[in-house]
């Protein structure tokens, strides 16, 4: 109870300090976010960068207390993510650069030749569906109409009897009017 106190304390003296502290965490974020990463693989990201090595396996357990828990932003981690806010303001980043996805275990990278696969699949599509019509259209001997649904002159003739004007299975008819 007493440390919950002074944290409040602490907060209504310094309200500055925890945005201070997530300002920090925010930047770090930001890059995540235009990287297409989670934080944490930005923090691996940083360290390989900065040190020219991966992160030891011990230290990443201590690493992610300190920056999740604490809020304890490495000078690395701060260095790297300005470096890519600085990349990204000038035009220079490629998200989908797989060097950037390393430790991002669910990335797969983007499809090859995808404007070419999109056009090759909109022309086989246009074929498909304009020799379905040109075959639909010559199966008919006598279309009423060019467009479908192709129907023949002989579907839309009426027929010549005259209608009944009762129950159709009651056998009774109206006697027709001569004129």
């Amino acid at each position: 109870m007493y440390n919950n106190e002074m944290n409040l304390f602490e907060t209504l003296l310094h309200p500055d300090q925890e945005e201070k502290e997530l300002g920090e965490r925010a930047l770090v974020a930001k890059a995540a976010n235009i990287l297409q990463v989670g934080e944490f693989q930005i923090l691996q990201l940083a360290y390989q960068d900065w040190y020219g090595y991966q992160m030891p396996d011990p230290m990443e357990m201590n690493l992610f207390r300190s920056y999740m828990l604490r809020n304890d932003v490495p000078h690395w981690a701060r260095h790297y993510a300005r470096k890519i806010l600085f990349q990204d303001s000038r035009g220079q980043i490629d998200d989908s650069k797989p060097s950037y996805h390393v430790y991002d275990s669910e990335y797969q990278p983007g499809a090859q030749n995808g404007t070419r696969n999109f056009w090759s699949a909109v022309v086989m599509l246009t074929l498909g569906i304009g020799g379905a019509l040109a075959l639909a259209d010559l199966s008919i001997s006598s279309p009423a109409t060019q467009f479908p649904p192709y129907l023949e002159t002989t579907d839309l003739k009426q027929p010549d009897q005259r209608p009944s004007f009762g129950r159709a299975d009651s056998g009774i008819e109206q006697p027709s009017k001569t004129r």
